[in-house]
């Protein structure tokens, strides 16, 4: 979403007028309308948005923030939140270390000379837009031997905007093949999100163990704790799997086309 449409929708949602913004922040009611239509010439000021955080109740600074993102050369937003995506992962990871089996006093007390903070940086759940990693190309067939790097957490080969999607691990796949057409094609990027829920007939990325694989399909839910995987293109049959094989499914929410 963009700055104007975060702030319409949170006043919608506080059941506040126009008026009523204007009245308390001391701005015209014109003028606020064109920053939430996206219509205004020049970013709001720093004054305007302390006020608008303060009339609508957001988390102090998240406006501001947003923002000075919007307002920054493309090139060196795109440094900057690869940066940034790239330090969350390396706080994970290093989480995940200290957390594995054996001794890991050492590593503790190396995290300490250095100083590397190790809590996971809270993401705020509002943002003018986010950057999703582009894990591998997934095949869009059958299972076939696949490493998508241990994700949601892992390191991605690219990196693709996705301004309506705040699910923090939240990844996307360039697909390859044919199964899924004609909703899905060959070079489509498709956005997953792990907190998604998942129901019958959804477009799904599915990871299973015994042996690593993964494949993209509809999915099923069928007696007996069977999975029918069904390709969209009607020239490939469905395949079963039983349930304790997956140990991953994760919704498709957003797809990007070639035009």
């Amino acid at each position: 979403m963009s700055l104007g449409q975060i702030i319409r929708k949170k006043r919608e949602q506080l059941n506040l007028t126009l008026d009523e913004v204007s009245s308390r922040t001391g701005f015209s009611k014109p003028y606020l309308s064109t920053i939430e239509t996206g219509k205004v010439k020049n970013p709001p000021s720093d004054e305007l948005l302390r006020k608008l955080e303060m009339v609508l109740t957001f988390e102090p600074g998240l406006l501001l923030h947003i923002a000075h993102m919007e307002s920054l050369p493309s090139d060196i937003r795109q440094e900057y939140e690869s940066a940034e995506a790239e330090a969350q992962k390396l706080r994970q990871f290093v989480k995940n270390l200290m957390h594995a089996k054996g001794d890991t006093s050492q590593l503790d007390s190396l995290l300490d000379r250095s100083r590397l903070v190790t809590e996971e940086k809270e993401s705020p759940l509002i943002a003018a837009g986010r950057l999703v990693p582009i894990i591998n190309k997934l095949e869009a067939g059958y299972p076939a031997d696949f490493d998508d790097l241990d994700y949601p957490v892992g390191i991605a080969d690219d990196y693709v905007r996705c301004p309506d999607v705040h699910d923090p691990n939240a990844f996307a796949v360039c697909v390859v093949g044919d199964s899924m057409e004609p909703r899905f094609r060959e070079g489509d990027i498709v956005i997953f999100s792990p907190a998604a829920e998942v129901h019958n007939g959804d477009d799904c990325f599915i990871r299973f163990s015994m042996p690593h694989e993964t494949t993209f399909k509809r999915v099923f839910f069928e007696p007996d704790n069977k999975v029918r995987l069904q390709p969209r293109n009607e020239k490939y049959s469905p395949i079963i799997v039983d349930g304790s094989r997956i140990n991953g499914l994760y919704r498709a929410v957003i797809k990007y086309e070639k035009l």
